[in-house]
């Protein structure tokens, strides 16, 4: 299949929150490929630096790695501060970070649920707080990533199912208080995509992958390179009509 290309895209500085890997470190490759300018913040420094060394080599242009914390709301705002001050407004957001942990609701201590809430929803706020000022002169587009998990009840996930709720929530609220500025927010809900940390922590078994690809209706997987291109599209000028949505990307999962 040939990559659709997004004029609209080139040139334009697209941040990208938890890039450094997975579902992030796809939406890093795909918005370089299309000439963005991309920023992208994690907190694993290692996997940051060789994946913007990676994409430096294949699109020509290196993406800027801030290493953050993005529990640290502070160290969020001073991070998005240095890209800034690097690359100028901001045209696209894509809040990306998270952390699915299994939990035992009977077991989720107090500490355990602020850093859920924390990780999953907390900076997903206070980046779009940022952000838009940045957006307001010439519109922009945010990206929130949300999931099927809390559409589905998944029972192992009761805190990270109700942050990905949440971020529904705030992504239509924030619609309709921007949306004056052109500026579009939807979410993304991704299906099953086995990324590498995935099937490390959750899904070691093929079989058992096999079996949760029966309940979709389209069989094969969803990678995380499909979600990238819906984030292309929600970031491209194609969607400017286009706000207060969440996709689903999940090959129909039933």
């Amino acid at each position: 299949m040939i990559p659709t290309t997004y004029s609209s895209l080139a040139g334009r500085v697209v941040l990208i929150t938890g890039g450094a890997s997975g579902i992030g470190a796809a939406f890093v490759r795909a918005f370089a490929a299309q000439k963005a300018r991309v920023a992208f913040l994690d907190i694993d420094t290692e996997a940051g630096n060789a994946l913007a060394a990676e994409v430096a080599g294949t699109s020509g242009s290196a993406p800027l790695f801030v290493p953050c914390d993005l529990l640290d709301i502070d160290a969020l705002r001073a991070a998005m501060a240095e890209v800034h001050g690097s690359l100028g407004d901001a045209s696209v957001l894509v809040n990306n970070a998270a952390n699915d942990q299994r939990q035992v609701l009977a077991e989720v201590t107090l500490a355990e649920f602020d850093r859920m809430i924390g990780v999953n929803l907390k900076h997903v706020f206070f980046a779009a707080q940022a952000v838009v000022p940045q957006m307001q002169a010439r519109g922009g587009s945010i990206i929130n990533m949300s999931s099927v998990a809390w559409m589905r009840g998944a029972p192992a996930l009761p805190v990270y199912a109700a942050a990905k709720a949440a971020i529904v929530g705030f992504t239509n609220s924030l619609a309709r208080l921007v949306g004056p500025d052109r500026i579009r927010v939807n979410a993304i809900a991704p299906g099953m995509v086995i990324t590498e940390r995935q099937r490390r922590l959750w899904y070691p078994n093929e079989q058992n992958i096999a079996e949760l690809r029966t309940r979709q209706a389209i069989p094969d997987a969803v990678t995380p390179e499909d979600i990238a291109s819906m984030a292309l599209f929600l970031a491209s000028d194609e969607s400017q009509r286009i706000t207060s949505q969440c996709f689903r990307v999940d090959g129909g999962l039933a």
